[in-house]
């Protein structure tokens, strides 16, 4: 973080193009994404996504948050979370962010641009980490969808898995990990993993969830010693 305070930005690989063909979306969706309270409320208190509320109703269910602590936010563009984090914990907590499309910037905190899938991308974060002892990972990462449920599921529990080893190196001991997967395939084997690690698993649907949405959030809490996994 620079001296000011103000947003680093370290830019690795060129993101994916995010423009491509136009979605077309129903009216009955349209409707319902309109008087959706979620996506008025972001809007109304200055937060970039609604997301931002995802984040607050885990933090405050499972008291993951303190000041002063330091934070990985993993897939955080478009920074929703960074502005909760900044929020919560005031000046001296100290945030990375992690995302493989560019980010607004967000008074102090420091950017990473990269494919955190990637060995650049992963050293780049680690290099930004620079060995400080981290308090919280967590992520949002989700895959470009394919719409092949198979794929999507499999793609979805993997990027999982990369946050759990990222997790698993750089958290201090009793430090927590939030990560976001898709409902089915593989998430049971995913939370037996995560519960060897941990002193304490659980699985939430945050509210500001969809309720068509397959998401889910593993919150672990204490990190247990190296010898436990």
């Amino acid at each position: 973080m620079s001296p000011s305070g103000q947003c680093n930005l370290i830019a690795v690989t060129r993101p994916l193009n995010p423009a491509g063909k136009k979605h077309r979306f129903g009216k009955a969706w349209m409707h319902e994404h309109l008087n959706d309270a979620y996506v008025r409320e972001p809007t109304r208190l200055g937060y970039r996504s609604r997301s931002a509320f995802k984040l607050i109703e885990l933090a405050e269910k499972d008291k993951l948050l303190r000041r002063g602590m330091a934070v990985v936010d993993l897939g955080s563009a478009p920074g929703s979370w960074c502005q909760v984090l900044k929020e919560r914990l005031g000046p001296q907590g100290r945030i990375i962010a992690v995302d493989m499309l560019p980010m607004a910037p967000v008074s102090g905190v420091t950017f990473v641009q990269a494919d955190f899938s990637t060995d650049e991308g992963l050293a780049a974060v680690d290099a930004a980490v620079a060995g400080t002892p981290v308090d919280l990972v967590i992520s949002d990462m989700a895959p470009n969808l394919s719409g092949i449920d198979t794929v999507d599921q499999a793609r979805s529990v993997h990027l999982a898995e990369l946050a759990l080893e990222f997790a698993s190196d750089v958290l201090q001991p009793s430090g927590d990990f939030v990560v976001k997967v898709f409902q089915g395939s593989g998430l049971a084997d995913l939370q037996r993993t995560v519960a060897a690690r941990f002193a304490k698993t659980y699985v939430r649907k945050p509210k500001a969830s969809r309720d068509r949405s397959r998401e889910v959030f593993i919150v672990a809490k204490q990190r247990l010693g190296d010898g436990a996994h």
